[in-house]
């Protein structure tokens, strides 16, 4: 028999993943929590499954419980959740944060149990809990579940607890790498690094571009075939390879005219090209080292 699932926290992660296990078949989903009914009913829409509820008090023992409420509700959640009294030892329980331990959820637990809470336990068990993080934007729901199969997912925990969750997201094509806990804030920044500072360090190449009278419609066209066979050769060939300009060919002159230009039009800016310049000379070293 499939095993049943309930959501707490159904916004776009959650209704995603929702949604794939249901047209997959792989998870009963159960019980929908959001704060409102009305948000609990369109998540229960989406999903095409499932029963809207906007109460702990409601929800009924599941197989799997996953927490996908925002990193800074994520604590509420899972405390109210270990107070409603409908976790067992056998229950599997994981939030989809890339920067909160799966540990945190068991302390909460283990809090709720010592407050007296209804843990049906054996043996003196608690529920297993894990961290499934998918790598990816869920802006847009219904085009993730289209696109979702090779998702990588960082995912760390109790065994038990992924030993369930490794099967469940496989079933719905996802690629699954085990993190290092003592360094799991990292590996959350290093996709920030990746994908959401790129976005404000193209942002600077725009101003940058205004500044020299180039329009942003202009400078997106002459930038974007730049940009592409930037990324495209990171990943052909690595970073040390891949890197091209002043620094690379040594041409420090040229480098420090650029730094004194940016810094007189905008010393902030000005500040961050010499600190990229600094890492760029770093990674200009490496790679013309010799490989033993």
């Amino acid at each position: 028999m499939r095993r049943t699932l309930n959501i707490i926290g159904a916004g776009n992660v959650g209704k995603t993943l929702g949604r794939l296990w249901t047209l997959n078949q792989t998870f009963v989903c159960q019980d929908v929590l959001n704060r409102s009914i009305g948000s609990s009913q369109r998540a229960v829409s989406f999903i095409g499954a499932g029963r809207a509820i906007d109460d702990y008090a409601d929800l009924r023992p599941a197989d799997v419980w996953m927490i996908a409420a925002p990193d800074d509700q994520i604590m509420q959640c899972a405390e109210q959740l270990a107070h409603a009294g409908s976790l067992s030892a056998g229950s599997v329980v994981f939030h989809c944060s890339g920067a909160l331990l799966s540990s945190e959820l068991r302390a909460v637990q283990r809090l709720g149990a010592a407050a007296g809470c209804a843990l049906p336990a054996v043996g003196g068990a608690l529920p297993a809990v894990a961290s499934i993080h998918p790598i990816r934007s869920f802006a847009v729901p219904a085009e993730v579940v289209q696109s979702f199969t090779g998702t990588w997912c960082g995912i760390e925990g109790d065994q038990r607890a992924l030993d369930v969750l490794i099967e469940g997201f496989s079933a719905i094509g996802a690629h699954l790498v085990p993190i290092n806990t003592d360094f799991k804030m990292l590996y959350h920044s290093a996709a920030v690094f990746a994908s959401n500072y790129l976005v404000t360090l193209l942002d600077v190449a725009l101003q940058a571009y205004a500044k020299a009278g180039i329009s942003d419609d202009v400078a997106l066209n002459m930038i974007e075939p730049l940009v592409r066979k930037t990324v495209d050769g990171i990943f052909q060939v690595g970073p040390e390879k891949a890197l091209s300009g002043p620094i690379a060919r040594g041409d420090l002159e040229t480098a420090a005219r650029q730094y004194r230009a940016v810094a007189a039009w905008d010393k902030r800016y000005g500040a961050l090209y010499k600190r990229l310049g600094r890492l760029t000379a770093d990674l200009a070293a490496r790679r013309d080292k010799p490989k033993r």
